[in-house]
């Protein structure tokens, strides 16, 4: 077993399915950091975390901005998904997350990275029971 864990976004990790992004535009469950808006889904069952990315056609005209940006989420998510998946696999949760780009103007990495990161962070302190420490010890509520 590695020993840190593999920086892999694969397709078996996308969002794809056409009712579960049904579920979580209709669900209303969200963090925002920034200009990165982050909605999703927490289900019993197998433990699993899909995401997909997207934005609004309506301030980027250009499809060469638009795909510049999904791929800069996607990889500020594929660099800071771990915390995501360790929690999901301890709980059993099944966790659906679509990442959303709300911003008007093009973004550099860094801000997206930081952005993405600190949604992250909101998410898995609101919604599970106890925070991770670094030291192995959980902070229940």
């Amino acid at each position: 077993m590695p020993a840190s864990p593999a920086n892999t976004f694969s397709k078996t990790e996308r969002l794809k399915s056409h009712k579960k992004l049904q579920q979580l535009f209709t669900a209303r469950q969200s963090v925002s950091a920034g200009a990165v808006r982050l909605l999703y889904i927490i289900e019993e069952g197998t433990f699993s975390v899909k995401c997909g990315v997207g934005l609004s056609g309506r301030h980027f005209k250009k499809a060469v901005d638009r795909n510049r940006i999904k791929r800069l989420l996607r990889e500020a998510y594929r660099l800071q998904q771990h915390e995501l998946k360790k929690i999901s696999e301890q709980q059993e949760k099944e966790i659906a997350v679509f990442i959303l780009y709300t911003g008007k103007e093009l973004p550099e990495y860094e801000s997206i990275y930081k952005n993405v990161g600190i949604a992250l962070q909101k998410l898995v302190n609101s919604k599970f029971s106890f925070s991770p420490l670094p030291n192995g010890e959980g902070a229940g509520e």
